[in-house]
């Protein structure tokens, strides 16, 4: 029945009906065949996944208490990135991006992890391909420049020369100590800052829950060996399930707009605009 009667006892809803015309019906066919047809909304479940198709496209609601994170959908890879060829495996890669979300980077505090992911744009997949955990000696009286140069042996080691930084908080004094640390080093590094304000369980389900569900999420399998793992197991979309720091920089490098990637020896090609219009 496309009509439901508000069963509401608020005065003013009284008597009004709901209308609710989900994109297909119980029979598989869309509503809206000329612009919705079967084959733009599968590409649509496949984008977004089953919970937000579910209740953005059939509008029929799925909590976000229910979400989980299942480690089973990852899809594991060993090949490293060929900058020659700008691939992974067969996987043509578009775009990179590392995001360190920092803390103090004591053992018993919240977790300092720096994060790259991979994109490959044309078939909307993203590859996890390595994370770092920083940790620092509790008696370490820089603890924050010593973080620095293990992100920049990160980044060198992945020949990366550009970082986003949460700078919330700690985060805030990390650009200018990373460019001394870079400088000192010799090394030209872009520093992105990023500010945060979002619920930290939000910003990890809508960036890597989509991803997993429609089987679209990578992981290397030197991943697979750290935290991330245990972080996937035990996270809750409600909080206080354990530690999701590695989740939160995952998140983050899945949800910025990542570096360009292009094979070694690519010429870019120069597009012109067309002008030639009236206003």
């Amino acid at each position: 029945m496309v009509y439901k009667n508000f069963s509401f006892s608020t005065p003013f809803l009284r008597g009004y009906k709901q209308l609710r015309i989900p994109i297909v019906d119980d029979d598989g066919a869309p509503a809206w065949p000329e612009v919705f047809p079967l084959e733009k909304i599968d590409e649509l479940r496949q984008t977004v996944g089953a919970r937000h198709f579910s209740a953005q496209m059939m509008l029929r609601f799925v909590a976000a208490e229910k979400a989980r994170l299942d480690e089973d959908a990852l899809h594991l890879y060993s090949d490293d990135f060929d900058p020659r060829s700008a691939r992974i495996g067969s996987h043509v890669i578009t775009g990179a991006a590392a995001y360190w979300d920092p803390s103090g980077g004591r053992v018993k505090s919240d977790g300092s992890v720096c994060a790259l992911v991979y994109r490959d744009d044309k078939n909307r997949r993203v590859f996890i391909h390595d994370v770092l955990y920083l940790v620092v000696d509790d008696g370490d009286r820089h603890p924050l420049a010593h973080q620095c140069d293990m992100v920049l042996d990160f980044l060198q080691r992945h020949n990366l020369r550009h970082v986003a930084i949460e700078t919330n908080g700690l985060g805030n004094a990390l650009p200018e100590i990373m460019r001394d640390v870079a400088t000192r080093r010799g090394m030209n590094v872009s520093i992105q800052k990023i500010i945060n304000n979002r619920n930290k369980e939000q910003r990890i389900l809508d960036a890597i829950e989509p991803l997993l569900t429609t089987g679209r999420l990578y992981m290397h399998t030197r991943v697979r060996g750290s935290f991330l793992i245990a972080e996937m197991q035990d996270w809750s979309p409600v909080g206080g399930a354990g530690r999701d720091d590695g989740l939160d920089a995952v998140a983050g490098a899945i949800a910025m707009t990542p570096r360009p990637v292009r094979a070694i020896g690519t010429a870019v090609r120069p597009y012109r605009a067309t002008t030639d219009f009236k206003i």
